[in-house]
C-alpha cells in the first residue's frame, strides 16, 4: 500500500495537487499500475476540492482505465473519489451508489479505514436525515470495533453531534462533542482540538450555559490572535454570548468584526445568506 495520505494538506488542496502531480512521472515509469491508479484518485480528489470537477472526472477516467479485480485499494479509492466529485458538484444521487460500492468492497477486502470513509460519506450524501443518521451510526459502530478505522471517530462524533443538534437533542449532542474533544486531544492535532472546543462551546450556549460557553470562546479567540487572524466563527459566538448577557454594545462590536471576516467566506455567503444578513444587521452595517 502507498501512503499517499501523509502528503495531504486538506486546507491547501492546490498545493497537494502539485505534490501528487510531481509523482506522476515516477509512477508512470514504475510499471506499477496500482501505484499509478491510486495516485490518480488522489490527484482527482485534490482537483475536486478546488471545484475543478470536469478535470477531476477526466483524471478519474484515466484511473478507471487502469483498474482490474486484483487492484483492491485503488478500486475502493476510485469509487470513493468519483463519489466525492459527484457529491461536491451537487449530484449526491449519483454519488450514493459509488459510496455503497466503496463500503462493500472495503468490508470484503478488510480495508476498514476506507470502508468507514465510505459510510461517513453516505452519512453526508444520503437523501434523508434518517438515512444519513443510519449511516453515521453504522460508521461509528464499525470504527469503534476496528482499530484500523479508529482515526474516523473524531469526525463521526462531530457529524452525529451536529445531526443531534438539528434534531433538538442538545444534551446528547454535547456528550458527543465532548467525546470528540477527548479523542482530538489524544490525537494531538491542535487545529482539530480547536474545532472540537468550539463545538462544545456553541452547544453550551444553545443550552443556555452562556457564561461557560463565553469563557471557552474567549480562550479560543486568544489562540487565533496568537497564530493568524481572529477566527470569524469564534467572533460570531462571542457576539452571540454577549447578546444573551445583555452586553449589547460589546456584542455589536464583535458582530462587526465577525461580519468583516465571514463575508470573505464564499461557502457561507452562498449557503447561509440569512445568517450573513442577520450578522450584518446586528453589526449595524
Amino acid at each position: 500500500m502507498f501512503n499517499f495520505d501523509t502528503l495531504w494538506d486538506y486546507n491547501h488542496p492546490e498545493k497537494t495537487e502539485q505534490k501528487f502531480i510531481s509523482l506522476l512521472t515516477e509512477a508512470e515509469e514504475s510499471g506499477n499500475i496500482e501505484y499509478l491508479a491510486e495516485l490518480l484518485t488522489q490527484i482527482a480528489r485534490s482537483q475536486g476540492l478546488q471545484a475543478k470537477f470536469e478535470l477531476a472526472h477526466e483524471t478519474l477516467d484515466r484511473a478507471e482505465s487502469l483498474l482490474n479485480k486484483d487492484i483492491i485499494v485503488a478500486r475502493v479509492r476510485y469509487f470513493l473519489e468519483r463519489g466525492r466529485v459527484f457529491n461536491s458538484s451537487s449530484k449526491p444521487i449519483v454519488a450514493v451508489p459509488l459510496f455503497l460500492l466503496a463500503w462493500e468492497l472495503g468490508i470484503q477486502s478488510g480495508e476498514d479505514d476506507y470502508a468507514v470513509d465510505a459510510a461517513h460519506m453516505l452519512g453526508i450524501a444520503e437523501a434523508t436525515s434518517e438515512k444519513r443518521m443510519e449511516w453515521n451510526m453504522k460508521a461509528l459502530e464499525y470504527a469503534e470495533k476496528h482499530p484500523k478505522a479508529s482515526r474516523w471517530l473524531g469526525s463521526l462524533y462531530n457529524n452525529i453531534g451536529w445531526a443531534k443538534v438539528e434534531n433538538g437533542n442538545l444534551e446528547e449532542a454535547l456528550e458527543l462533542f465532548k467525546r470528540a474533544l477527548e479523542f482530538r486531544i489524544e490525537q494531538g492535532n491542535s487545529n482539530s482540538v480547536f474545532i472540537a472546543k468550539w463545538c462544545v462551546a456553541k452547544v453550551l450556549r444553545i443550552l443556555g450555559q452562556v457564561e461557560e460557553s463565553f469563557a471557552i470562546q474567549k480562550k479560543l479567540l486568544v489562540e487565533t490572535k496568537q497564530t493568524t487572524n481572529p477566527d470569524g466563527y469564534v467572533l460570531e459566538e462571542i457576539a452571540e454570548c454577549l447578546l444573551l448577557l445583555d452586553r449589547n454594545e460589546e456584542a455589536k462590536q464583535y458582530f462587526s468584526l465577525c461580519y468583516d471576516r465571514l463575508i470573505l467566506d464564499d461557502y457561507l455567503v452562498s449557503n447561509s445568506p440569512e445568517r450573513i444578513a442577520r450578522i450584518k444587521e446586528l453589526a449595524g452595517k
